[in-house]
Parts: C-alpha cells; sequence; structure tokens
C-alpha cells in the first residue's frame, strides 16, 4: 500500500513562501503522475498541481505563476514551491496519487498565510 508523508507547512506572512515535501514509500517513477492537493475549511478539496513522471506540470489557475511543482524520483520525493503566498492559499495541501486503479493520500499538512 502506497502511503505518502507531507511536511513543510506552518503560518506564513502574505507574500511570503514555504516548501512543501511530500515523501512516498514507493517508488514514484512507478506510480507516474503525482499531484498536490489543497482543502480549505468549509470547502471541497481542489487540485493544485500535477507533474507526470516525465516531468510535464499543470496547474490550478489560481496558483499559475507562483507556485511549482517537482519531483525528485530517485528520492521518491514531490515538492510544492509556494511563492507570493496570499490569504485564500491558506488550506491543508495533501499529496496524491491514483496507482493500481486507487487513490493515494498523505495526511495533509496545514498552510496558514496570516499578517
Amino acid at each position: 500500500q502506497v502511503q505518502f508523508v507531507e511536511s513543510g507547512g506552518g503560518l506564513v506572512q502574505p507574500g511570503g513562501s514555504l516548501r512543501l515535501s511530500c515523501a512516498a514509500s514507493e517508488s514514484i517513477l512507478s506510480i507516474g503522475t503525482m499531484a498536490w492537493y489543497r482543502q480549505a475549511p468549509g470547502k471541497q478539496r481542489v487540485l493544485v498541481a500535477r507533474i507526470t513522471s516525465g516531468g510535464s506540470t499543470n496547474y490550478a489557475d489560481s496558483v499559475k505563476g507562483r507556485f511549482t511543482i517537482s519531483r525528485d524520483n530517485a528520492k521518491n520525493m514531490v515538492y510544492l514551491q509556494m511563492n507570493s503566498l496570499k490569504p485564500e492559499d491558506t488550506a491543508v495541501y495533501y499529496c496524491n496519487a491514483y496507482f493500481t486503479g486507487l487513490g493515494y493520500w498523505g495526511q495533509g499538512t496545514q498552510v496558514t498565510v496570516s499578517s
């Protein structure tokens, strides 16, 4: 069973930066496409960014130009670099992948953007 452990969340002021990390228990090269989702209080979980095994990426319109997803296949790590953070980026951020027909999620890491 694939497991993900997110880290790197915290409290940051508007305009600040954070780097989230996701450690996978299995080869992410075998898993394939990896993604970050987020869920704000009272709202649905939504896709933030996705990266294929070949490195192709796509982003939610709300984070384009500010967030960058990357992966290190050798370390089985996925990252989300978040710059120019806004209060509306406040949410729990989850690492995700669909593998062998099942969806796998980490426990999430809280990001709070506030002055």
